[in-house]
């Protein structure tokens, strides 16, 4: 699939190498096909780093996706340049107005505060509220999912004793949601996080079904009834190296770090983690663009219509 990004992101060339297909928007205008356009909130404070691994996972469907890049305006970003961020991001006050097919709020280092404490609460409230109405489908990812569930299911968070931190098993609960289709039984995920939501207060929760969830790391993968809304507790987005680079910044630090569980062999960390997610990383987005994205979306973006949503998650049939 090719992903349309500007001709000079850092990540393209990346990608590029890897064998995954890019386009500009000079080749992009050249074509007559309506293409998905999905949005992604950045709140990871390495943005480069996110971008490249999220951009990775659009990859792997026939449909083209065109991405936008979006910040808040309420946060000064200090681990990415202003010049990387004036040339390839716009603000959500800059894009507010438009609609989207898809959206993705990526997580944030921001877990042991409170949530109205955020710097950038407030927004994000007013983001959560415009997805509403301007996206088909939005994933939430690892923070941005307790956010999410806590915006608009009032469910709270809870600090951990121990950092979640590593690869983790999960099991497939409900095989008939295609959001879930091709998954083994069992999947490994990577986790990086101190605070959880217990299952038994997503439960609560008529409109929520999980998905996947683990003995150890807790409900993996949660989706409101109309498919519009998707919360992904871990970071299937991560690469080889992600856990890895956190597990030796924290050790540098002097911070009290566990290995990260089930990553490296024998916990050696000199030994070069295997990559044991890949797979249902590349599964679960291929499956949201198609059943909960494409097929839910018409030609011409004037509204979101939830009704076809259902449709289109009842019935996982390709157009």
């Amino acid at each position: 699939m090719p992903i349309k990004v500007q001709s000079d992101l850092p990540a393209k060339e990346t990608l590029e190498r890897e064998n995954v297909f890019t386009m500009d928007e000079n080749r992009a205008v050249h074509q007559d096909i309506r293409p998905i356009e999905v949005g992604i909130l950045n709140l990871m404070p390495l943005k480069e780093d996110t971008e490249l691994q999220i951009l990775r996972e659009l990859s792997n469907t026939p449909l083209q996706v065109d991405v936008t890049f979006v910040v808040t305006g309420s946060h000064e970003s200090r681990n990415t340049s202003s010049s990387h961020l004036n040339k390839f991001y716009h603000t959500f006050q800059e894009i507010k107005e438009r609609k989207f097919d898809g959206f993705i709020i990526t997580g944030a280092p921001v877990e042991k505060i409170e949530y109205e404490e955020v710097d950038y609460w407030k927004e994000f409230e007013e983001i959560c509220e415009w997805t509403k109405s301007n996206v088909t489908s939005t994933m939430h990812l690892c923070w941005g999912a307790q956010a999410g569930l806590y915006y608009h299911y009032g469910i709270p968070k809870e600090m951990l004793d121990h950092k979640m931190f590593g690869l983790f098993q999960h099991k497939v609960r409900n095989r008939k949601i295609p959001l879930v289709r091709g998954f083994d039984d069992y999947f490994l995920a990577p986790h990086s996080r101190h605070t959880q939501v217990r299952v038994e207060e997503i439960e609560k929760v008529p409109e929520l079904t999980i998905l996947a969830e683990s003995e150890e790391a807790g409900a993996y993968l949660i989706m409101d009834t109309t498919g519009k809304k998707i919360f992904v507790m871990g970071h299937p987005e991560y690469d080889r190296i992600t856990l890895h680079t956190e597990y030796i910044r924290d050790k540098e630090k002097g911070l009290d770090i566990q290995v990260p569980r089930n990553y490296y062999q024998d916990d050696d960390c000199t030994i070069r983690p295997n990559l044991q997610w890949r797979a249902h990383a590349n599964t679960l987005y291929t499956n949201w663009l198609n059943y909960y994205v494409y097929q839910a979306t018409p030609y011409e973006y004037t509204s979101v219509p939830g009704s076809a949503v259902r449709q289109a998650m009842r019935e996982g049939s390709s157009r």
